[in-house]
Order: structure tokens, then C-alpha cells, then sequence
């Protein structure tokens, strides 16, 4: 099994969870964007982007897909949540919400604050984008509440998945995403060996 990987990317929560799954992997880390540093790498992902993961003839390129991909293949797994579970529903909804409602808003924001030359930044998107982000994770929020994770009541590829959110947000300087709720939960995160392995690959 391979990952391809950029340090601070999506492609984190890939690395977490097959740090948490304890499963051999290769890991080659790209410098980003890869698709302008390695022209090569499109010959293994057309798209550009990371993750990728390869499996046998199995090829992924999406974080939450591939976490929760890892999850089925290789388990059972506490980490993931079987549809005979009442929360079954809610966690797809949140490895879905994690990327199309609360990554996106962020990386607009991303783009124009830092990617793009200084005459193509964009003050006014990033303001709106970061709004957006920060009306959405409220739900992270108001689900931690008497709670110690998102759903089933244990850690899941749930909280990987929207964590890494978060891990961005703190990236960007959007210290507003540190809630009372939140903060507890990430210091609970913080502490899992798998994810201090993750960060420090």
C-alpha cells in the first residue's frame, strides 16, 4: 500500500488513520502543490492533488473516502461505524461534511490570503470564506456538546476526518474555531499516539 502525501495537506487524515489502523504503508511525501513540483506525479494522479492512496488496483484521491475506504477493508475496526449502529447515518454525514461543507470555505480562503500572487489575492473572499467556514463549524461544536466525540459515542474516522478542519483552521490563523466544546476535544485528539505519529511523518 502507498500514500501519496503533502505535509500539512488532506492527505493528513490518510496518514492518521492508517496510523491508527497500524497497517504497513509507504509513505512518499511530495512538496505542494505537487501537480507544479512534480510534473511526473500526474502520470499517478491525473488530478494533481493528494491524497492518493494505492492499494492493489485499488486508487483513491479522496480524504474522507479513503479514511473510511480503510475503515471497511480493513476491519472491523472500532474506528469505524457499521450500518446495523444507530449513529451509521450521522457518520457518513460527517466524513461527507468534513470536506464539502467545512475544507472548502478554506481553502478560498487559502488560495487568496497566501496561494495566489499578492496582486491576485482577494481580501474580500477570504473575509467571506472564513465567515462561511466559521458558520458551519458551529455544528462541530454543538455536536461535542456533553460529549467527548462526534458520533457513537467513541473515536472514529468521524473525528479524523473533521478534525483535520480544524488542524487547517489553526494553519490559516482562525483562532475563532477554538470553541469551549472544541478545545476539549482536540486536546483529547492531541493525545492519541496515532496522531502524533501522523503529524510527525
Amino acid at each position: 500500500m502507498r500514500l501519496y502525501h503533502c505535509q500539512g495537506a488532506r492527505s493528513l487524515r490518510c496518514v492518521w488513520a492508517l496510523e491508527e489502523l497500524g497497517l504497513d504503508y509507504e509513505l512518499v511525501t511530495l512538496k505542494f502543490p505537487p501537480r507544479v513540483f512534480d510534473k511526473s506525479y500526474k502520470e499517478v494522479n491525473p488530478l494533481g492533488t493528494v491524497p492518493c492512496l494505492i492499494d492493489g488496483d485499488v486508487i483513491m484521491t479522496e480524504s474522507a473516502a479513503i479514511c473510511e475506504y480503510l475503515g471497511v477493508k480493513y476491519g472491523p475496526t472500532p474506528l469505524a461505524v457499521t450500518p446495523e449502529e444507530k449513529d451509521y447515518g450521522q457518520y457518513l454525514n460527517w466524513l461527507h461534511r468534513s470536506d464539502a461543507t467545512l475544507t472548502f470555505p478554506q481553502t478560498l480562503v487559502f488560495r487568496y490570503s497566501a496561494l495566489e500572487p499578492e496582486e491576485r489575492r482577494q481580501p474580500q473572499v477570504v473575509e467571506d470564506y472564513r465567515a462561511w467556514f466559521l458558520g458551519r463549524w458551529r455544528s462541530v461544536e454543538a455536536a461535542l456538546e456533553g460529549r467527548d466525540y462526534l458520533c457513537a459515542d467513541r473515536f472514529t474516522m468521524a473525528d479524523i476526518c473533521v478534525a483535520y478542519a480544524l488542524y487547517f483552521a489553526n494553519t490559516l490563523g482562525i483562532a475563532d474555531a477554538m470553541t469551549l466544546n472544541v478545545e476539549k476535544w482536540w486536546e483529547r485528539l492531541n493525545e492519541r499516539e496515532a496522531f502524533k505519529r501522523a503529524r510527525s511523518r
